[in-house]
């Protein structure tokens, strides 16, 4: 069996063992640095936010010894933590209401599978045209979509505690990723289709 976070987290605060603190870095950092790799749409910032994030639960969990209680789920309470650093971010870089579209920056290559064979030239092409496609789809999402959608397949959180962590209602939660989806979907057959009428334009 292994330990939950929250066993985890009384390990590190209450007998200071550096190793169970390892394990929860280990077992989230993946989706707290998608999640802010989403948001922020540039590595670097990225990084620089994923260990704002983390010496900041370190130096809260700290100021908890001998009186820590559990309260709530430590991936939501780190992701709060995060959410906050990047939208100081955004808004100081007056980004938050300005959604930029990808550029060719490294980005995250949402959601991808390793195939079970290895794919061929024309294969490998159209994965990585669909990647740039719905990275750029993402991006040019409404910011509350966009976060909503990070959130729940980067994060893999419920939608009540999406709802929570953003302060709405689990309604308005379900309404952003709804919308989000039928944005994303409209963006990619948008593309599609402009792909395909430059293909035929080409050959005329």
């Amino acid at each position: 069996m292994h330990p939950s976070d929250e066993d985890l987290v009384v390990r590190y605060v209450e007998h200071g063992d550096e190793s169970a603190f390892r394990t929860l870095l280990d077992r989230h950092q993946e989706r707290v640095f998608g999640y802010l790799l989403g948001m922020v749409r540039d590595r670097e910032v990225a990084n620089d936010l994923f260990q704002e994030t983390f010496l900041k639960v370190i130096s809260a969990l700290s100021k908890k010894r001998g009186s820590y209680t559990v309260q709530g789920k430590f991936l939501g309470w780190v992701l709060r933590i995060a959410r906050n650093a990047a939208l100081d971010h955004l808004r100081a870089r007056k980004k938050w209401r300005d959604v930029e579209s990808v550029g060719d920056s490294e980005e995250v290559d949402y959601w991808s599978r390793i195939p079970d064979e290895a794919p061929s030239a024309e294969e490998e092409i159209h994965q990585t045209e669909m990647a740039d496609l719905l990275q750029a789809g993402i991006a040019a999402l409404p910011e509350e979509q966009r976060e909503v959608l990070l959130l729940r397949h980067e994060s893999e959180m419920t939608f009540r505690e999406i709802a929570d962590l953003t302060g709405c209602s689990i309604n308005t939660a379900l309404g952003r990723m709804r919308y989000a989806l039928i944005n994303l979907r409209r963006h990619l057959t948008s593309q599609q289709r402009k792909d395909l009428s430059e293909v035929v334009v080409a050959h005329e």
